[in-house]
């Protein structure tokens, strides 16, 4: 049994990587994941990719700090310490209105940054992992898992045909910077 855990084609034109994915999904063979140096439009749709739903995370976030600080304000004027400023009522609207907001939009910044954070395992301070430190410079690396039942020849034969300049059989999940 093959101690290999992942194919990796590498290519230099991010057309001809598109040409692989191609090539990979007509033949059935499952794509792990795509590594490029820039974005690329339309790959994550050619991948099947889902939209983000970090717009629904945000919206409850917001929702939150709003309702936090509205409620805080609300105790702390109306109920615990209701002060006459120059014969308004004590639930004036109006005047909550700016730190309301300004409450939703830092709750929200705040809570989107954990978010993403926590869904990506992008921790400060955690050694990225990478596939083949080349995608950050120059290459655009498709990433397929050899645990698949295609043989390991069709793959290879397949990333060369789409344009690969090299294909790497991985024994290791992640290359270190070290």
């Amino acid at each position: 049994m093959s101690s290999t855990k992942f194919i990796l084609g590498l290519f230099e034109d991010p057309d001809e990587m598109m040409d692989g994915i191609h090539k990979l999904q007509q033949n059935s063979i499952p794509i792990y994941d795509v590594y490029t140096p820039m974005p690329i439009h339309g790959i994550e749709a050619k991948l099947g990719i889902k939209d983000s739903r970090l717009g629904y995370a945000a919206f409850m976030f917001g929702t939150l700090g709003g309702t936090v600080i509205f409620s805080i304000i609300y105790y702390a004027l109306v109920h615990d310490w209701p002060i006459n400023i120059g014969g308004k009522n004590a639930f004036a609207i109006p005047d909550f209105v700016p730190i309301t907001f300004e409450w939703t939009v830092l709750y929200t910044a705040f809570g989107i940054v954990g978010t993403f954070f926590f869904a990506t395992h992008l921790f400060p301070g955690r050694t990225p992992r990478v596939m083949d430190l080349r995608a950050t410079d120059d290459r655009f690396v498709i990433a397929i898992d050899a645990k698949g039942n295609t043989p390991h020849e069709d793959i290879t034969n397949l990333l060369k045909e789409a344009g690969a300049v090299e294909v790497k059989h991985n024994d290791r999940k992640y290359v270190s910077y070290e």
